[in-house]
């Protein structure tokens, strides 16, 4: 049992290219499966049946779960059982009639074009920390530019390295290893030359710390928020949300569905729609206020 749960692992791993994170939460889902059956009556994943998956499922959703959660576990799940199908000789997966709820869907909080701009000017704004290089606001600045002008995934600006910069493109390596070209307003190109030009960075990872090495995902997270509280900007603000940003400005400003999904790099058009929602809900609110006779 182990060893086929390892080999799936390492299948992910390898063959997929799957993330860290994605590997992570695959474990975890496959050993809070396991951990639902009382000591020895585990029945082996070849074993398994769709009912002991219904009461599974059943538990989840009587301890409040959220439908998120619960779709992210059995999503792990169907991975492993697909995985057993085609490589291991499994008949069918035991999941295949087993239904879950749907997900609610709440819509992406974005910041107003107001806010980006002050969010993007706070990095040069801020009064530099004692010990820093001169350079670290312009890193800054730099960092929030790029995230507002590309839309890109967090471990995606993080990855950068300085050879992936173009003329008026960036190259991005997204999930599964996918490589996207997306391009970069001139505003974000501006800033990221004026940071590697005060730092004397010429080669290798992009964003670097005060001891030149790469910066990590979290040092990224927590320069945002630092910056965050120097703003009036009512609500948490996460990479994500800058994410959600670019892409409902974009719609805003009349760009179509298909270009998004490209430059986001989802692979399913229905992942991008729900920027569509956004987009409207704030056309409606700006008629709403503006139009005389809205009410």
């Amino acid at each position: 049992m182990e060893e086929l749960t390892d080999l799936f692992i390492e299948f992910q791993r390898v063959e997929k290219s799957a993330s860290p994170r994605t590997l992570r939460n695959y474990s975890q889902a496959l050993v809070a499966f396991e951990s639902f059956f009382n000591e020895g009556e585990f029945p082996g994943w070849k074993n398994a049946t769709p009912d002991h998956f219904r009461a599974y499922l059943y538990q989840m959703m009587q301890q409040d779960m959220a439908r998120s959660t619960i779709r992210l576990h059995f999503s792990a799940l169907r991975s492993f059982y697909k995985f057993l199908v085609h490589r291991h000789g499994l008949a069918k997966s035991p999941l295949t009639d087993v239904q879950l709820p749907k997900l609610e869907r709440k819509l992406p909080v974005v910041l107003n074009q107001k806010q980006v701009i002050e969010l993007l000017e706070a990095p040069l704004n801020a009064p530099l920390p004692k010990q820093a290089p001169p350079w670290l606001p312009l890193r800054d600045a730099a960092i929030l530019e790029l995230f507002y002008s590309t839309g890109m995934r967090l471990a995606e600006l993080a990855a950068l390295n300085v050879e992936d910069i173009g003329d008026e493109v960036i190259r991005v390596v997204g999930k599964g290893s996918k490589e996207r070209i997306v391009p970069v307003g001139s505003y974000a190109l501006a800033a990221v030359q004026k940071y590697r030009s005060a730092a004397g960075h010429h080669a290798g990872p992009l964003f670097i710390s005060k001891l030149k090495k790469r910066l990590s995902t979290k040092s990224i997270g927590e320069l945002l928020k630092k910056y965050l509280a120097d703003t009036s900007i009512p609500f948490h603000v996460t990479p994500h949300k800058l994410r959600h940003s670019f892409a409902t400005h974009l719609l805003d400003n009349g760009a179509d569905l298909r270009s998004v999904q490209e430059l986001l790099g989802h692979s399913s058009l229905s992942t991008t729609q729900i920027y569509t929602h956004v987009s409207k809900q704030r056309l409606r609110e700006s008629y709403d206020k503006a139009h005389p006779r809205a009410k």
